[in-house]
């Protein structure tokens, strides 16, 4: 038996798993004082459900297989393509189950066997919120702000880098892949790709000028005016029209979040407009825009800002004993602290060290030990509540422990 998981594939040790439930915990307080509800879809969809959504690479990258029962299915490849099909199912053309707009956000894992590197596994947490059944330039700020409110909340200082799909419709999806590429690659490198892909030199080099070249579109320029006007900063939003965004169902806005202080480095968030995929699956086009967030970039962009902040453990406070006589009062006080959610656990080995136990809630990270029988003629009321990270401990009623953690 191989001990290792899956190239692509991760544990998550308590720590890092607490560290990414701070960081979840902060996006979906913001999903929500947006007004956006939550959806899950499962993890397999029918292949045919997923295929030809985005573009030959997708495809190419997306784990796909038949059941036992000979149908063929695919692992969920992003959330946008799985929302398409429940509002097809559940709006208007299908069930009637949800109501237009439609606000929903997402956290769910997506599965792409990508070469793997740092910041791109195979499976990876996708958050997501969408509006679907609006398509106008206030909707698009809305997703703007959401945007610019849940990495605030981080505490992470970002640009918005925003283009239309629009404005560069006419060029060939191959070459508009070759310019996403472009943060990657340098100007040179863009220009080498367009070569491989077809292009003389002089048609690759005016390709590309024309692009940079290119104007901000009067939908564009509404949006950021009303973002503006929304009370978000000016220079948190800026214009760039060699922005492409690599998949192929974007229609109108798209955009990408990167770090104030390196806006050429990988982005931690991007979307846009994406009008005309839930009519694959009714025949009547639906408009709707949203975004998804890169979670373990953004993960990482909050680590480095703030290593001092994390917790070692849930665990307030860890109820120990002196001897095997003193675990019936133990356990009265754990039962005490439980009832006021305090966050507790008790020693479970009767036998072993008050030492030991001491020692194992201190390297947890632990902040409190609540000592029973320590003395020898110790009140029945009375325990020793220890304060592992200030190193100080004394006498305290069991009724008034609680209050005695929580101050």
């Amino acid at each position: 038996m191989k001990l290792a998981t899956p190239k692509g594939f991760r544990d998550f040790l308590p720590l890092d798993a607490m560290r990414r439930k701070i960081v979840l915990d902060k996006i979906i307080m913001v999903f929500e004082r947006f007004g956006f509800d939550p959806l899950e879809t499962p993890t397999l969809e029918f292949k045919e459900t997923l295929s030809g959504k985005y573009g030959e690479e997708g495809d190419k990258l997306m784990y796909s297989f038949k059941t036992q029962g000979e149908d063929d299915v695919a692992l969920r490849y992003d959330q946008t393509v799985p929302l398409a099909r429940v509002v097809a199912q559940y709006g208007p053309r299908g069930a009637q189950k949800i109501m237009f707009p439609f606000k929903r956000y997402q956290i769910q894992s997506a599965f792409r066997g990508e070469n793997t590197q740092k910041g791109r596994y195979r499976e990876f947490l996708q958050c997501d919120a969408d509006i679907v059944g609006v398509s106008t330039p206030l909707a698009d700020a809305e997703i703007l702000g959401l945007v610019y409110s849940i990495y605030k909340e981080l505490g992470l200082d970002i640009v918005i880098k925003i283009n239309d799909r629009k404005l560069i419709s006419d060029i060939e999806p191959k070459h508009l892949a070759a310019i996403d590429k472009l943060g990657k690659i340098g100007e040179e490198g863009v220009i080498a790709e367009l070569e491989s892909k077809g292009l003389s030199g002089k048609d690759a080099g005016d390709l590309f000028a024309r692009v940079k070249a290119t104007q901000i579109s009067n939908d564009l320029s509404q949006t950021m005016k009303i973002y503006e006007e929304m009370g978000y900063p000016a220079n948190s939003i800026k214009f760039d029209p060699t922005l492409i965004r690599g998949l192929d169902y974007y229609t109108g806005i798209i955009f990408e979040v990167v770090p104030a202080a390196t806006p050429d480095a990988s982005s931690l968030a991007g979307g846009g407009r994406w009008d005309k995929m839930i009519g694959n699956f009714t025949g009547i086009e639906m408009p709707a825009v949203g975004f998804a967030i890169g979670f373990d970039r953004t993960v990482e962009a909050f680590l480095e800002k703030n290593e001092e902040v994390f917790l070692t453990t849930n665990t307030e406070a860890l109820v120990t004993f002196n001897s095997p006589q003193a675990a019936d009062k133990a356990v009265k006080v754990l039962a005490a602290l439980r009832s006021q959610n305090i966050n507790s656990e008790i020693w479970l080995d009767l036998d072993t060290k008050l030492e030991k136990q001491l020692k194992y809630a201190d390297s947890r990270g632990i902040k409190f030990a609540v000592i029973a029988g320590l003395a020898e003629n110790e009140p029945e009321d009375e325990v020793i509540l220890k304060n592992l990270a200030a190193r100080t401990q004394d006498s305290v009623k069991i009724n008034e422990l609680v209050q005695r953690i929580k101050s």
